[in-house]
């Protein structure tokens, strides 16, 4: 049968030619037919048009070759013109970003001053994409009063007043040889005080802190030691620390004689005495190349005394003092809509006594990154700088913004995470995901589970001179619950996690 409404086989009746005065006699040749027929065929027209016009559109999963979006980054803080972020700036426009003031958009808001007051509404709903160089909440580690007071392990004893008081009276008694400075907030104004002062104390705004007495001296000189830390989760947490270096800064005025009004002679200020000044240091660092930490290293080993107790001491100082914060820090990022939205680069200075004792005295939320006072001490920021943003992804290999999965997949995808392939193929891990282990296995994995764990993947693969502090160094057994002792759930599974990459290859260990 044909399209047609007549049989093929009987002759067709001859079709009247029409003049334009029979159209309004015909129905099927209606005005309104005429019209109609017009509109499709000028709809047609210009579907055809338009669909010239996408073609010339690039389709999503080809725009970032043919359209790349330049990175931008925003800068907050205060006189920002004066030049103190320019190490800052040069590094993240050799990573192909460009500066844009302006920008709502950006990729990257590095924020010299504690943003989350001033720019809460614009920092509450960031995109995925969106970085912030500072954790809400992260006062809770840098606020140095509650630091000082926290009663952690490695800080010296300090007294809020007046309410701590009566614990600085029993501490006095306790240890009556005890030395205390007087301290307010933000860590100026530091004098001495003897019992009877320290009884009639009353100020709010201070605190008293024990007073670590017989330092380690270089050359007669006290100094403290910097470590540049970062950290790049929090529930579950990452901590890692910028090993190619640390910084040692050197009291202008040798200990002794020791004189109490002479704050040079015991207090790191601004115009401190470089490494490269330091007769026990300096040719380890002019001569030979040597960076600060390999300098001090040096040093040490060649008076018989073991540098590794000081970096041992002072990793496990780490951990200590941010898992004890993490979840007040915790309280406030949940106000935001993304967790991984925030990476945290703080300075947490570090005191080392005769017997290489450490002590932790205070964690700066944006450290001096300006090298205009000390021009050798560009390099170092630069590098500091130059691995932390690779390792929090900041600094990508690739110019333009990481829109779609597939360019994600090119640097890590869901198989590197795969873990435990034994134990994922026992019948216990195929019926149920009870078990720790089990939790791990691809069928039991949450989606932001498993964006958690190819955020880790791309740490461990982009960490350079940077080295993981928590989840801590592990060696190939299993895992056990002394291990996992103390951790919230995200971070137990964040530690079985290393620990199965670990048994797969010895460098995650």
């Amino acid at each position: 049968m044909s399209e047609n409404n007549f049989d093929e086989d009987k002759e067709a009746p001859k079709a009247r030619k029409l003049s334009y005065s029979d159209v309004g006699y015909f129905p099927e040749f209606s005005i309104f037919n005429v019209i109609s027929v017009s509109v499709v065929i000028i709809s047609i027209f210009f579907v055809l048009n338009s669909h010239k016009e996408c073609e010339k559109i690039p389709l999503e999963s080809d725009r970032s070759e043919t359209e790349p979006v330049p990175k931008t980054f925003k800068a907050f803080g205060k006189n920002l013109e004066s030049g103190y972020l320019h190490n800052v700036y040069t590094v993240l426009e050799r990573f192909g970003f460009e500066h844009d003031p302006n920008s709502t958009d950006w990729d990257l808001l590095w924020a010299h001053d504690y943003p989350f007051r001033v720019l809460y509404k614009e920092l509450r709903h960031l995109k995925s994409y969106q970085k912030v160089n500072h954790f809400p909440g992260c006062g809770y580690i840098t606020n140095k009063v509650d630091l000082a007071t926290s009663g952690l392990k490695y800080i010296p004893p300090a007294f809020k007043l007046p309410g701590d008081k009566k614990k600085l009276l029993k501490y006095i008694e306790e240890k009556p040889d005890s030395t205390f400075v007087e301290k307010n907030n933000d860590h100026r104004n530091i004098l001495f005080r003897s019992k009877e002062e320290l009884i009639a104390l009353e100020s709010n705004s201070t605190f008293v802190q024990e007073f670590v007495a017989k330092p380690l001296l270089i050359n007669g000189h006290k100094f403290d030691i910097g470590i540049y830390t970062v950290i790049t989760s929090i529930d579950p947490l990452r901590i890692y620390i910028y090993n190619g270096d640390a910084i040692l800064r050197f009291c202008p005025v040798k200990y002794y004689p020791f004189d109490a009004k002479n704050l040079d002679k015991y207090v790191v200020g601004d115009d401190y005495l470089p490494v490269w000044k330091v007769p026990s240091l300096e040719y380890y660092y002019n001569e030979l190349g040597f960076g600060m930490k390999e300098s001090l290293n040096s040093y040490l080993q060649s008076i018989g005394k073991d540098p590794s107790k000081i970096w041992d001491q002072i990793e496990e100082s780490l951990r200590i003092t941010i898992l004890a914060k993490e979840q007040q820090i915790l309280s406030v990022i949940n106000k935001f809509k993304f967790k991984r939205n925030f990476f945290e680069l703080m300075r947490f200075d570090f005191l080392v006594d005769e017997d290489l004792n450490v002590f932790l005295l205070e964690a700066n939320m944006s450290p001096n990154l300006s090298s205009a006072h000390f021009p050798p001490n560009q390099l170092l920021y630069q590098q500091v700088l130059y691995n932390v943003l690779s390792l929090v992804g900041v600094g990508q290999r690739l110019n333009e913004r990481i829109k779609f999965k597939s360019e994600q997949d090119m640097i890590a995808s869901y198989k590197n995470i795969a873990v435990y392939p034994a134990e994922c193929n026992s019948m216990l891990c195929r019926e149920s995901c009870m078990s720790p282990i089990c939790q791990l296995c691809k069928p039991c994995l949450s989606y932001d589970t498993k964006e958690y764990l190819v955020e880790a993947y791309r740490e461990h693969m982009d960490k350079g001179d940077c080295k993981r502090v928590f989840p801590p160094s592990m060696s190939k057994v299993k895992v056990s619950e002394e291990d996992l002792e103390g951790l919230s759930p995200e971070n137990q599974l964040m530690y079985t996690w290393f620990k199965g990459k670990c048994l797969l290859d010895e460098s995650w260990c």
